[in-house]
């Protein structure tokens, strides 16, 4: 399954999970009514005569309504803050950018270099203090929010390619947008189960009551209603665990499948699925409820699943990925004898420099198209080599909540030069003279360092910029809008970075999407999309012959499409242009957003070579898209 398809497919099962939702909430309210009715009847001794109780029983089906409902949104607007308020939640404790920790640092390594291979913003990263099993999960909106949590057991039982394919597995929730979905389900299904907690509630309260006399004649009609209710939780859970083995099973061999795709080899997720096998402690989460979360872990979590759980047997899920395993296989796994050896392994061993992510030769568009959202081995290869030849203080700006801020307004400055003076005079009046000397450094070693460090440094200065107070961020964005407009013309390639700043930086304030895509016709998206590949076109020929041949190579990617579109020549793109195209274009379905992904790439592939800046260019116009694009590398 591509990224797209996987997009949409989550999307439909998002919507399936709505109907069943409004099904078992339907169900649930009937049920109520007829336990509270049948409560009546005994509290009355009239033997289940309610005619005089319609009013009572139309006001308690509207009550269990609104429970269900008010639960359901109170649940996931808990979680609204992102991935790391979920990751904070289940006793997550975040690993600091500066961990001298070698198992933390190996960890941060292989999330940042997973990060760089998929074209998305590093997520936060946790450890699961408490938790001795070995279990992960990747938790939040978007990649703008994500978090990334494994816990003390993953962190210190596995080794160095077990731990990178168990986060390939988590960034494959990542990347096929089926974190979103966890949540949304995690806040339906606490919904659903919420009656089951209010009949034991009133069980317990019966109880208590039966030993007063004063209340003894009620009793019964209380105890029947609390055990009504407890049944009829009990179903609501059936429900909820129904949805959440229909939805997560496949999911999870899919992300499994992606894991050693990610990586090119089974040794690393079969591994670490061997290893809960064989250990005393398996993937069991004891300081979170299982029940509730075990739809967006690694392992099941649970002792005991049963026909509902929501992975596959542990069995089966290895047997899809080495068949010759067979269930005395397990490997006798005991952390005393497994702690020397892993932390002696903790520290990545470095490897050979880093080479230009095009060899001067284009992949075919299709080969580029195929890419988004799907890293292979030699985009992480590649994201190692990278993540180590970053020059030391760019690397360590980009860890520092302070200095990730300079360093990125250094990315956005004109690398032109044509009206660097007048963004230096602005920098000193907004930032003062010593912070503008630090961006004035920053942007001198990024221009010798390289166009293929720009992107991700980006990506991993997330992390540190989210740190920073709203306020701050909100003036960082309008600062670095003035920046690039400040002679009234816009380079691509400076405002794709101000664009990616602005969107992970939203994903990150408001992660549930409250301000989502826009709503657009037709036509509009059809105007959008001839806008953007028209200035890509523009921006990559300075003859006007061959830009239009590379736009008309890319126009027929979307056939009839585009048909009847107004194409301008030399359109004078505004910032205001080109953010409403790409919030438009945002809005696509899967299948749409392949086609323009490939004429972006037949406008890119159109002369058959490509420099470092126009890859790393095209790269950024897809992040910007929402369509996270790996490095492209000659092999593609």
């Amino acid at each position: 399954m591509n990224f797209f398809e996987a997009q949409d497919k989550a999307r439909r099962a998002s919507k399936w999970l709505v109907v069943v939702y409004l099904v078992a909430t339907a169900l649930i309210v009937a049920g109520v009514t007829l336990v509270f009715a049948a409560g009546l009847g005994m509290l009355s001794g009239q033997g289940g005569n309610i005619g005089d109780a319609s009013g009572f029983l139309i006001a308690v089906a509207v009550i269990t309504t609104l429970v269900i409902f008010g639960s359901s949104l109170y649940k996931t607007a808990v979680l609204s803050s992102g991935g790391g308020q979920v990751a904070t939640s289940l006793g997550g404790t975040l690993v600091p950018a500066n961990t001298t920790d070698p198992l933390r640092r190996r960890l941060r390594n292989v999330v940042e270099e997973m990060a760089i291979a998929s074209g998305v913003p590093v997520p936060e990263i946790y450890v699961l203090e408490e938790e001795s099993g070995i279990n992960a999960f990747a938790a939040g909106y978007s990649p703008g929010d994500a978090a990334v949590a494994v816990t003390r057991g993953a962190l210190e039982l596995l080794d160095r390619d077990e731990l990178q394919g168990v986060i390939g597995h988590e960034f494959s929730h990542i990347l096929n947008g089926d974190m979103r979905l966890n949540i949304r389900m995690m806040g339906v299904l606490f919904g659903i189960m919420v009656i089951s907690m209010i009949g034991r509630m009133i069980l317990r309260g019966g109880y208590h009551a039966s030993f007063s006399r004063s209340r003894s004649k009620g009793t019964a009609g209380v105890v029947a209603i609390g055990i009504g209710l407890a049944i009829l939780g009990f179903i609501g859970m059936f429900f909820a665990r129904v949805i959440k083995a229909a939805v997560s099973r496949q999911r999870e061999y899919l992300a499994d499948a992606s894991a050693v795709q990610f990586t090119r080899q089974t040794e690393g997720i079969a591994g670490a699925l061997k290893k809960i096998g064989g250990y005393s402690e398996s993937s069991y989460i004891t300081a979170a409820d299982p029940e509730e979360v075990s739809h967006m872990l690694f392992g099941s979590g649970a002792k005991f699943a049963g026909i509902f759980a929501t992975h596959p047997p542990l069995g089966e899920r290895i047997r899809a990925i080495d068949p010759s395993f067979r269930a005395e296989d397990y490997p006798r796994v005991s952390l005393r004898e497994t702690r020397a050896r892993t932390q002696a392994a903790g520290t990545d061993a470095p490897t050979a420099g880093v080479t230009a992510a095009l060899a001067g030769a284009v992949p075919p568009a299709a080969a580029i198209t195929r890419s988004v959202g799907q890293p292979a081995t030699r985009h992480i290869d590649y994201a190692k080599r990278i993540r180590e030849s970053i020059p030391d203080s760019l690397y360590d700006a980009a860890h520092s909540s302070e200095l990730a801020y300079l360093l990125t307004l250094a990315l956005v400055l004109d690398r032109s030069g044509e009206s660097l003076e007048r963004q230096w005079q602005l920098l000193e009046e907004r930032m003062g003279a010593e912070r503008s000397r630090m961006i004035r450094r920053y942007f001198e070693e990024l221009a010798e360092a390289g166009a293929e460090f720009r992107l991700p440094l980006l990506e991993v200065a997330f992390p540190a910029l989210k740190l920073r107070p709203r306020p701050q961020l909100a003036y960082l964005v309008e600062l670095a809008r003035r920046l690039i407009e400040i002679d009234g013309k816009v380079d691509l390639y400076e405002f794709c970075f101000y664009r990616i700043l602005v969107v992970n930086l939203d994903q990150a304030i408001d992660p549930s999407g409250r301000h989502g895509p826009r709503r657009a016709s037709r036509r509009e998206l059809r105007q959008a999309a001839v806008n953007l590949l028209a200035i890509i076109a523009d921006h990559g020929h300075a003859d006007a012959g061959r830009a239009q041949a590379a736009l008309d190579a890319g126009l027929g990617q979307l056939g009839d499409w585009a048909q009847g579109v107004k194409i301008e020549s030399k359109p004078d793109y505004t910032v205001a242009i080109l953010d409403n195209s790409l919030d438009l274009l945002r809005s696509l379905s899967g299948k749409s957003r392949q086609k323009l992904m490939r004429a972006i790439s037949e406008i890119a592939a159109w002369d058959g070579h490509l420099e470092v800046a126009e890859a790393e260019l095209i790269r950024a116009i897809c992040a910007s898209l929402d369509c996270p694009l790996p490095p492209i590398l000659a092999a593609d």
